[in-house]
C-alpha cells in the first residue's frame, strides 16, 4: 500500500530541474532511485564518421549534458544524490548507470556521502557503436553502481528471480544486453531517435525485477524517454519521473500509456525467507508421510521416521531431516529438503520437497481465507 503523502506524484512525470523537484518530494518516499545522469561527454562536433565508409552517425551534443567544468559537474552530482539520498526509504537502494566519462566521479561522491556500495554492474553492449575515429578500443560497455543509502540499511535482493531469469544459474555481474535500437526506440516528428542515451528495456527489468518488489515505488530524476516508468508498470511497480525537457514528456507517457501489465509469475519467484513455514513433522500430521516409514537420500542412503519427526540410522544415530543430511555426507550442515526422498508402498520415491509445497500451498489457502 502506497503511503498518501506520496501519492500526488505517484505515476507522473514533473516538469522541472532534478534537483528542486526532488525537494517537493517527502523524506524516505521511494522504495528504489534508477539514475542515468548527463555523462558530461558533450562533443563539440555535430557529426561523427565512421572510418570504415564515412557514414554519418549522431553525436552526443545535447545541452542538457554540458557543463562549465568538471567542478560544476561535480556539485550538481553531489546535489542530485544527497536528494536521492533523502528520498530514499532507509532499506532501499539507488542504481546508477554511466561511463568511463563520469561514473568514477559519481562513484566517489556516492561514497562521500555515505552510500554503501553493494556491487557494480557492467552491462556489456553485445552490439555497441564502434569508436568512430578508429583511434581507441570500441566501448562496449557501460557501468551500474547499485547502493543503499547507508550502510544498515537492509535492502531488497531478489535472488531466485535473478536465477531463474539466468537459466537456474546465479546471476553475474556482467550482463550481455542490446542496445537500444529498432522498434523500441523512440523516433521524432523526423524519424530520428527522440533520445539520444535511451536505455533499452531489458536493462531496466533486471534492475527491477532483482531489487523493488511489487507495489514498490522507483523514482527517475532523469527520466528521458520514459523506459522507467514503461517497465516499471508492466511489471505491477509504480513510478515517479523528473524530466527538464518538456519535448520528451508527452511521448515518454504516450509509451508508458500503452504498456500493459505483464504476468508476474513468468518473471519473478517468490523468496524462499517470504514463503510460509513448514516443519517436517508437518507431513506426518498430514497424512503425507507416516512413523516408520523410509527416507532414501540422494546418495542411495536410507532412514527411518520416528514418531517424533525425526529420522534415525543405525549408524548415524537419531537427529533431523537436516543433522541427518549433514552427518551421512560427514558435512558441517546441508538441507534435508533437498536431499531426502520418501518411498512409497509401492517402491516409487517422491522427494520430501515436493510433499511440502502441498502442505505450504494448503495453510496459503487457509491464511487467504482468514
Amino acid at each position: 500500500m502506497v503511503k498518501c503523502k506520496v501519492r500526488e506524484w505517484l505515476n507522473q512525470i514533473l516538469n522541472g530541474d532534478c534537483v528542486e523537484q526532488m525537494k517537493r518530494l517527502p523524506d524516505g518516499c521511494a522504495d528504489a532511485v534508477f539514475a542515468d545522469p548527463p555523462y558530461n561527454l558533450r562533443l563539440g562536433q555535430k557529426t561523427l564518421y565512421r572510418p570504415e565508409d564515412q557514414t554519418a552517425a549522431r553525436a552526443v551534443r545535447d545541452d542538457w549534458d554540458s557543463f562549465e567544468s568538471i567542478a560544476a559537474y561535480d556539485k550538481f552530482t553531489r546535489e542530485w544524490l544527497t536528494e536521492a539520498q533523502r528520498v530514499l526509504k532507509p532499506d532501499g537502494t539507488l542504481w546508477v548507470i554511466g561511463s568511463y566519462h563520469n561514473i568514477f566521479r559519481v562513484g566517489g561522491a556516492m561514497q562521500d556521502l555515505g552510500f554503501w556500495i553493494l556491487n557494480d554492474v557492467i552491462w556489456v553492449k553485445t552490439n555497441p557503436m564502434p569508436n568512430f575515429r578508429g583511434t581507441r578500443f570500441t566501448n562496449a560497455h557501460e557501468t551500474l553502481i547499485w547502493a543503499t543509502p547507508r550502510k544498515t540499511g537492509k535492502y531488497t535482493f531478489n535472488y531466485d528471480t535473478m536465477k531463474k531469469l539466468n537459466g537456474g544459474k546465479q546471476m553475474r555481474s556482467d550482463w550481455a544486453l542490446d542496445i537500444c535500437l529498432g522498434a523500441e526506440r523512440l523516433k521524432d516528428d523526423d524519424g530520428k531517435s527522440l533520445h539520444t542515451t535511451q536505455k533499452p528495456s531489458d536493462l531496466l527489468r533486471r534492475i527491477i525485477l532483482s531489487s523493488t518488489r511489487a507495489g514498490d515505488v522507483i523514482l527517475d530524476p532523469f527520466f528521458g524517454s520514459g523506459t522507467t516508468g514503461a517497465v516499471a508498470k508492466e511489471l505491477g511497480r509504480n513510478w515517479i519521473g523528473i524530466e527538464q525537457e518538456a519535448d520528451y514528456i508527452a511521448p515518454a507517457m504516450a509509451r508508458i500509456d500503452a504498456v500493459r501489465p505483464a504476468d508476474l509469475s513468468a518473471f519473478e519467484v517468490p523468496a524462499k525467507r517470504e514463503e510460509i513455514k513448514v516443519a517436517f513433522k508437518e507431513l506426518l500430521d498430514a497424512g503425507l508421510l507416516y512413523p516408520g516409514q523410509t527416507l532414501v537420500g540422494a546418495r542411495g542412503d536410507r532412514v527411518m521416521i520416528t514418531r517424533d519427526g525425526g529420522l534415525t540410522h543405525a549408524l548415524h544415530g537419531k537427529g533431523s531431516i537436516h543433522v541427518m543430511a549433514a552427518r551421512i555426507q560427514h558435512a558441517v550442515s546441508f538441507n534435508g529438503w533437498d536431499y531426502w526422498s520418501a518411498q512409497k508402498r509401492d517402491g516409487t520415491l517422491v522427494p520430501i520437497d515436493n510433499l511440502r509445497k502441498f502442505v505450504r500451498e494448503a495453510k496459503q489457502g487457509m491464511k487467504k481465507a482468514a
